[in-house]
């Protein structure tokens, strides 16, 4: 989809999108802003409750989405932030991420958040990737 003065945005169909007034993704130039993005499926639904690995996986998964929709890819990505609600299950997100970006190797946070949005929801993931 294309925006105002040149800007390209992704919608995921999210239920949340319409309601909090946010794209996916956005591109404006070569620079792309990849929402929070958790491991929702395309009915909207969590994926595999209680398992942050796997919530992270398909996070991961709708952010390579998101980027193509807006003509980038995984491996443009520079920087991501992750939020875990549980810090003790770092291990699983990571090893996600790492699966994603092992060979893109983007600066990284991952923090702990008291909840997401949804109480299922574990791992939260934001991107930001530069297009050259």
């Amino acid at each position: 989809m294309t925006g105002s003065a040149g800007r390209r945005r992704a919608s995921s169909g999210s239920p949340f999108e319409p309601i909090v007034g946010y794209s996916r993704a956005v591109r404006a130039g070569g620079i792309v802003a990849v929402s929070g993005t958790t491991g929702i499926d395309a009915s909207g639904r969590v994926v595999e409750p209680g398992d942050a690995g796997a919530q992270a996986a398909r996070a991961l998964a709708n952010i390579a989405t998101a980027l193509e929709a807006v003509g980038a890819r995984m491996e443009d990505v520079v920087r991501t932030r992750v939020y875990v609600t549980d810090l003790a299950r770092w291990r699983e997100v990571a090893a996600a991420h790492a699966e994603a970006f092992g060979h893109v190797r983007p600066a990284c946070s991952m923090v702990q958040v008291a909840a997401l949005i949804d109480p299922a929801m574990l791992v939260e993931i934001e991107a930001d990737a530069v297009v050259t």
